[in-house]
Parts: C-alpha cells; structure tokens; sequence
C-alpha cells in the first residue's frame, strides 16, 4: 500500500519519506523500494515490453519524459526504434528546449502508470526482483 502510494507522488517527495523511514526502520524501507516500479525501472523491462510500451506512449510524451532521464534509459528507449523514428525522438527532446523539472516528472509519471496498465491487462510483465527474469 505504501508503495503504490508514493509510486504517484513525485522524485523529491519519494527520496524524502524513503531517507526518513530508511532512518527508522531500513528493512521496511528496502522493502517499499523492492515492491516501488518508477521511471528508472524502464530498464528492467525486456525488450518486447519496452516496444509494447512505445505503441502506447507517443513521441511527444517520450520528449518530455526522455529530457531529464539518464543516459541508459534514453538508450534503452532509443534502441527499440527504428533509426528514423529514434532520430525523429531526439529531434523533438531538442525543440523541447528547457523544460521544468516538475514536467519531466509528470510525464514520467504517466508513463510508469501506463506501464502499470499494461502490466495490469496482462501485456507486460513486470518482475519485482531478478530470480524472476527469464534467461534464453
């Protein structure tokens, strides 16, 4: 419960309720974190989620999204494109010019709940920890 709740709220909010019950209880702490899904834990997901993902999500939100994340996810996002498409994304992260912090992590709220949907409906699969991920 506690996870789904701070799952909504933003960066900031998350880092400070997590700092103070890391100080009070860290098992409970680790525990939320483990069962929390944010924007970061794009990276976790395989391939073929991440394409589901980009079919629901369209480029404009990606902009946004994508102009306060690392490197890595932008990678990740990026490497499921066609070069075209991925070219096309970076063309618009860059018109976007500066954009307000508060922005970026609201769309990027939105599309950690669109990854919430789609694992809901059974069109992803999210795994909570490694010992779940499938190996070929």
């Amino acid at each position: 419960m506690v996870a789904q709740i701070l799952n909504v709220t933003d960066r900031t909010t998350n880092k400070l309720i997590l700092d103070t019950l890391e100080e009070e209880d860290s098992e409970l702490a680790e525990e939320i974190k483990r069962l929390m899904f944010v924007f970061d834990d794009l990276l976790k997901l395989d391939n073929k989620a991440i394409q589901a993902l980009l079919k629901e999500v369209d480029n404009a939100q990606w902009a946004m999204a994508l102009k306060g994340a690392s490197d890595t996810i932008k990678e990740k996002i990026l490497g499921n494109l066609s070069q075209r498409a991925a070219d096309l994304l970076l063309e618009e992260m860059d018109f976007l010019g500066p954009v307000k912090l508060s922005d970026v992590e609201a769309m990027q709220q939105q599309i950690v709940d669109v990854v919430r949907r789609l694992e809901d409906a059974g069109e992803i699969e999210v795994s909570a920890n490694e010992a779940d991920r499938m190996i070929t």
